[in-house]
């Protein structure tokens, strides 16, 4: 018999998350380490178990997540974004609880480019006057 396995894909800035959720006692593992060892602040550690806090789902689930790209904020925020995907495919009367959380919906915002005659995105040259 197969085991019940729920996907769901977290994107935030560069980073991308797989996640997989399945049913257990709460365990999150993320790129094959603890979420203890791999987050080392507490509010990165709150951010990815929103979704589940908000379902009242903690400790239902095992999670297994593989993560690159971007920094530490971005790849919680992916991670987070991935559980709620995944959480929906589990059960869609979650969807309500997670679109008014705000779990759903992709943050848009990116880096934005250099731009030729600038030295960063806005930041131009110094201005001297002679």
């Amino acid at each position: 018999m197969a085991k019940e396995r729920y996907y769901g894909t977290g994107r935030r800035k560069k980073s991308i998350a797989r996640v997989y959720l399945t049913p257990g006692t709460g365990k999150i593992t993320i790129n094959k380490r603890d979420i203890d060892d791999y987050f080392g602040l507490e509010t990165l550690k709150v951010i990815v178990r929103q979704p589940l806090v908000a379902t009242e789902t903690v400790d239902k689930f095992d999670i297994l997540v593989n993560v690159c790209g971007g920094g530490t904020t971005g790849q919680a925020g992916a991670v987070r974004h991935g559980i709620a995907r995944a959480l929906l495919e589990v059960d869609n009367e979650y969807r309500p609880t997670l679109k008014a959380a705000g779990y759903l919906t992709r943050d848009p915002r990116m880096k934005e480019r250099k731009k030729y005659g600038l030295k960063a995105a806005r930041r131009a040259p110094q201005f001297s006057k002679r």
